[in-house]
């Protein structure tokens, strides 16, 4: 038996029986519609999965590609697809969203109650001036009040960009600036872990630092109830905005491209990128993911852990569940309190039935299990989930083996989904009831999706050799662009090397050489991934060097890390000697809080590394390779011969 067959695990008879998408052959027969007739493939769909007040007549236009568009000609609304639709067709009573707090107190909302909460707050941002095509920054924490507030953007045609509440000031000014947006959504605090965050406070800070100057007004939720402060003619409390709105509001019917968000992902270069997605193309995804990789059923209950603030918020929480007409867990805290149990007694509690987390906090979540057995999984009762799921970044197979055999009870197929932030929707997944599961690996594309593996020129690579990661046709919820820079998406990911005819997913991959499973590799840009956030090695060297009295260079790059996928390592040259000891760890403390600072907290580095320089070529290029190979505490065995400086990575062989 080879590796790769004796890792195999085949869907059980009875997942089989009662999947929406049966066995492989029901995989491979729709894999061969979309390859007959590609546009007729997601025009079926589309006319399937969502609701159009105007019909579209054209699929799929590539005239200007890479600007390519979906259904364009068609009109519709996202939030009468979540929310009217559902209550038309007898759902009104059924509960939509599960909301349990940090301190475990519940809410249940009905479709009902979610539609008229989500109109109340669209007549409200309209009150505030708010209209078609403008920008609504929502920095919020995970609350029936955010999924609301990017529903009512999309009822009036507002473009919502969600800023995670866990960025710093600096990082939401430049959100707020690039977007040009008019008004901000936040409230007065987020609680996580029993702690009482600032968001008013930070909003505050972020325009104070300019920039931002076309905010007209600041809508506060009142989470903690604790004093903040309110700016007079500019800050509104929720409550005093709410008052006396009208509880229907008539859905603002947009054009199938017309922009349903801007959410910001960190790109090499430093400057975070916004990218854009549309109404139509993304919402169709987004419900037919929903319903095929999870093998959505009208009586589950669905618990994607997700914040808002990340783009898996925004498909499986906000949009893929509530167009299903699904009911959903939404969390505000953190898996680890009161305890590390929380997340497997939410699931007994819940009876959650399909379960979707990311590696990250799996692998945490064993290592408590491991040291306390009252926060193991087998402490309560999860006989009620049916399907596990991951994402993020790919799941190591130690974690996922565990996470079977613990969480699923060896009875669970798990769909370890890939897909990013720009293509809206999973990409690469297993479907539970069809594709056998190799532990580690993600298996085969989602029906529809043309992925590939080739090489520097675009020639695709055999299978069993690696690669870059492709997409070889569009598809309905790709990135329409990057928001005001259509050059740098050109760039980005349809770049020249490839004729600018494929889709450039910006990581490695290999495909197995007799099951022609994918398996991904890893980042091939500076971009690292900790804890399923992609942050730029840039975004990163620029914040540390900003600490103008301290550095003179620095160097970020990532290594393996247990818990996280990705630890950051930041190499630092001082504008002082090189330190050591105590003060190397105080002035180490110093730089890990500048960075919380300017980015936030997940971006402060695991390790940082003093050095007098650091490791250049002659022609004063730093060698990232040789940086890497340091903070994984190899040995240096590649060439260093064209090293001005070889002396230099035994200083750096120290982490503080």
């Amino acid at each position: 038996m080879s590796e790769v067959d004796s890792k195999l695990y085949a869907p059980a008879p009875e997942v089989v029986q009662n999947a929406h998408v049966s066995g492989m052959e029901a995989y491979q027969a729709l894999v061969a519609e979309a390859e007959a007739d590609y546009e007729g493939y997601w025009g079926r769909l589309a006319r399937e999965f969502v609701s159009w007040q105007q019909p579209f007549t054209q699929v799929l236009d590539s005239s200007n590609a890479p600007f390519f568009k979906w259904f364009a000609d068609g009109k519709l609304n996202a939030s009468y697809n979540c929310l009217d639709r559902n209550v038309e067709a007898g759902k009104g009573d059924k509960t939509a969203i599960i909301f349990e707090a940090d301190g475990g107190e519940v809410t249940k909302v009905t479709y009902k109650e979610l539609l008229e909460r989500t109109c109340r707050l669209a007549n409200a941002l309209k009150a505030q001036g708010v209209k078609k095509g403008d920008r609504v920054v929502i920095y919020i924490a995970m609350s029936i009040d955010g999924v609301a507030a990017m529903q009512a953007c999309a009822r009036i045609g507002a473009t919502h960009s969600v800023v995670f509440g866990g960025f710093s000031a600096q990082s939401l000014r430049d959100r707020i600036e690039d977007t040009g947006a008019k008004l901000i959504i936040t409230a007065d605090h987020q609680v996580r872990g029993g702690k009482q965050l600032p968001l008013k406070a930070i909003v505050d800070e972020a325009l104070a630092l300019g920039g931002c100057e076309k905010i007209e007004k600041v809508l506060v939720v009142k989470r903690s109830g604790a004093d903040v402060a309110m700016t007079a003619g500019r800050d509104v409390w929720m409550d005093d905005a709410l008052a006396g709105q009208d509880s229907f509001c008539e859905p603002e019917w947009v054009e199938a491209e017309h922009p349903l968000f801007l959410l910001y992902t960190s790109g090499s270069t430093g400057k975070p990128k916004g990218v854009q997605h549309s109404t139509g193309g993304y919402l169709l995804h987004a419900a037919l993911t929903t319903k095929w990789t999870f093998d959505l059923k009208d009586n589950d209950v669905f618990w994607c852990t997700a914040d808002i603030g990340w783009v898996t918020g925004h498909t499986y929480i906000t949009y893929g569940p509530l167009a299903l007409g699904a009911t959903e867990i939404v969390f505000e805290g953190v898996p680890t309190y009161p305890d590390a149990g929380r997340f497997w007694k939410m699931i007994q509690d819940h009876k959650v039935t399909v379960f979707y987390t990311a590696p990250t906090a799996i692998r945490s979540l064993i290592k408590a299990a491991e040291s306390n057995e009252a926060v193991h999984p087998k402490s309560y009762d999860l006989s009620s989930l049916r399907i596990l799921g991951s994402v993020g970044e790919p799941i190591n197979p130690a974690a996922w083996e565990w996470y079977h055999q613990h969480v699923g009870g060896g009875r669970c197929p798990i769909v370890d989904t890939f897909w990013q932030t720009e293509t809206g929707g999973h990409m690469i997944t297993p479907l539970p009831g069809a594709t056998p599961l190799v532990p580690g690996s993600c298996t085969l594309p989602f029906p529809g999706i043309q992925a590939a593996v080739v090489d520097e020129t675009g020639k695709e690579v055999p299978w069993g050799q690696g690669g870059i990661l492709v997409v070889k046709k569009p598809w309905p919820s790709m990135i329409r662009t990057i928001w005001g820079d259509p050059e740098r998406f050109k760039k980005s990911y349809y770049p020249e090397d490839f004729k600018g005819q494929l889709y450039l997913a910006g990581d490695g991959a290999i495909r197995d050489a007799k099951t022609g499973y994918f398996t991904i590799t890893g980042r091939i840009d500076d971009v690292l991934n900790v804890s399923g956030h992609r942050m730029g090695t840039m975004e990163i060297e620029s914040a540390l060097v900003s600490c103008t009295e301290l550095v003179a260079e620095a160097a970020v790059v990532g290594r393996p890390d247990e818990t996280t996928g990705e630890a950051i390592c930041a190499f630092v040259v001082l504008k002082r000697p090189r330190p050591s000891g105590d003060e190397a760890k105080a002035i180490a403390k110093q730089l890990r809080d500048h960075i919380a600072r300017e980015i936030g907290p997940i971006a402060k580095p695991k390790d940082i590394r003093f050095g007098d320089n650091l490791p250049k070529t002659r022609s004063g290029k730093i060698m990232r390779r040789l940086l890497r190979s340091v903070a994984k505490n190899e040995a240096v065995t590649q060439d260093t011969s064209t090293l001005e400086n070889p002396a230099i990575l035994e200083q750096l062989g120290q982490a503080y």
